[in-house]
């Protein structure tokens, strides 16, 4: 489908410090990568973190672009061409998509998912509950996008402000009502979400991550914040009360405040009343529902879940009986059974709390004899502080502790591992195996369980590749323990 827009409505919908040049021409597409550039494309030159789009303005204009948003003009200005000067080119960025896709968020009730644990699980399986309502309804995740039953494979946590309305206005063309996205922090600091209308925001916690990129705790923190604070007071804005910043999120927002908590008075308030291998019984709101879902963390899942599927209006009875048919995500606390009776399970933790909060689930529901073996790894390029930690976090509780590769990306992983193995002391070194090869390492870990056992492999989850040095090999640690068990 062939768009245009003209200038001049994009003027008198933005705010502008200057315009120059030719504002009587139609636009036909948008790019903020030079390398994109198409016939009559407007062109956004932002200063990344890894290069400044005003450096290509000229190559742009030279492969068909009309019409250039920048923070500073061009020291030449070639004729014909429209230069609009805003104060921020990646917020115009995500204004203007949203304007060159018709406002498509504002046809959908729209529900985004932040912190730094469970997004994934909460927006997936709101989906998935919406869907089992009768609703078409869109999703935007880490693993996969979807427009009603349609699948289109997901490359970032939050794509870019283009991709996200281009996906919303396809969704809106399939008759989709809702939309369920996860709102990462690099998302919301480099104004990705910006011209997004939310009718909803949920909160789920925040702990150590992302550092290489925000620095400081604090920097990530006030990231997480601003999603909550450009809310309207038509929204909802659900916390989790149990973490310690999950109030502080909602110190500015304008949005009617709802809580959910499982260890004080919320307005979803949650109980576990019975935890297996195969399921929990939770009570929500005085309300019971057994739940295939295992672990405390998907207490607070299900808590997020049910409170919104309410504050969008849906009925009591019908979301906690559909709720509680809802199945695991892909790579989240999925189980693989061998018929000598090892459980293994795969699960996406790649952060010392995530990691930590699947290490309890497994351990309050081992019994007496039962040994846990746990497989983890660290990904390269990403914050090295919480390398330590982790390999801490798994030493403190498992019987026997695998360290081996994730994603070494452009990293020698020898060095990853040397950066893991500084957290550990003598006793921890008694219990752990350095083994870099992953599926070696997989292997080694089923050929160690004996009967009833229990391998936990950390980290991918879903991931079906694994990234050495900028190459991505396939890759599935799934497939890998159905080889071995």
């Amino acid at each position: 489908m062939t768009r245009d827009l003209q200038i001049e409505k994009i003027l008198s919908n933005i705010e502008i410090l200057s315009v120059k040049g030719n504002v009587n021409i139609y636009i036909h597409s948008l790019a903020f990568d030079s390398r994109n550039i198409e016939k009559g494309a407007l062109f956004f030159a932002v200063k990344g973190t890894q290069s400044d789009g005003h450096k290509y303005i000229s190559q742009c204009i030279e492969d068909g672009a009309v019409a250039i948003v920048c923070q500073e003009f061009p020291e030449e200005l070639e004729k014909d061409i429209c230069y609009i000067q805003v104060a921020d080119s990646s917020k115009t960025l995500g204004e203007i998509s949203s304007l060159f896709y018709d406002s498509p968020s504002s046809n959908l009730k729209l529900v985004g998912v932040t912190g730094t644990n469970g997004k994934t699980t909460i927006a997936t399986l709101l989906y998935n509950l919406f869907e089992d309502l009768g609703y078409k309804t869109g999703l935007l995740s880490t693993v996969e996008n979807y427009i009603h039953k349609s699948v289109i494979k997901a490359t970032h946590t939050t794509p870019d402000a283009i991709q996200i309305n281009k996906l919303m206005a396809d969704m809106v063309n399939e008759g989709c009502e809702y939309c369920f996205m996860e709102v990462s922090s690099h998302a919301i600091a480099q104004n990705r979400i910006a011209g997004l209308e939310f009718d909803g925001a949920i909160f789920t916690n925040i702990t150590h991550d992302h550092l290489d990129y925000h620095k400081t705790f604090k920097e990530y923190i006030s990231a997480k914040k601003l999603f909550f604070d450009n809310l309207t007071k038509a929204a909802f804005a659900l916390t989790n009360a149990d973490d310690k910043n999950g109030m502080l999120m909602l110190q500015n927002t304008k949005a009617r405040i709802k809580t959910y908590a499982v260890n004080r008075m919320a307005d979803y308030k949650s109980k576990v009343l019975e935890k297996h291998f195969d399921g929990t019984l939770i009570q929500i709101n005085n309300q019971e529902m057994w739940t295939p879902l295992i672990g405390d963390f998907n207490v607070y899942n299900l808590s997020a879940i049910v409170g919104t599927a309410l504050e969008l209006g849906q009925n009591t009875e019908e979301v906690f009986a559909t709720v509680s048919q809802l199945k695991s995500v892909n790579g989240r606390f999925e189980t693989i059974k061998s018929d000598s009776g090892i459980t293994a399970i795969v699960d996406y933790a790649h952060t010392p709390d995530a990691l930590l909060n699947v290490l309890n689930t497994i351990n309050k529901l081992k019994i007496d004899g039962q040994q846990l073996i746990t497989v983890v790894g660290a990904g390269g390029d990403r914050d090295k502080t919480k390398r330590p930690e982790m390999a801490k976090i798994a030493c403190q509780n498992s019987d026997k502790v695998i360290l081996t590769s994730d994603n070494p990306r452009t990293e020698d992983p020898e060095e990853i591992l040397n950066d893991m193995e500084a957290g550990l002391d003598p006793v921890d070194q008694k219990i752990m195996l350095r083994i870099t090869d992953r599926k070696q390492a997989i292997n080694t870990a089923c050929m160690l369980a004996s009967e009833n056992d229990i391998v936990l492999v950390a980290g991918k989850g879903h991931e079906t590749y694994q990234d050495i040095a900028g190459v991505k090999h396939h890759f599935d640690d799934k497939e890998v323990l159905r080889e071995q068990l």
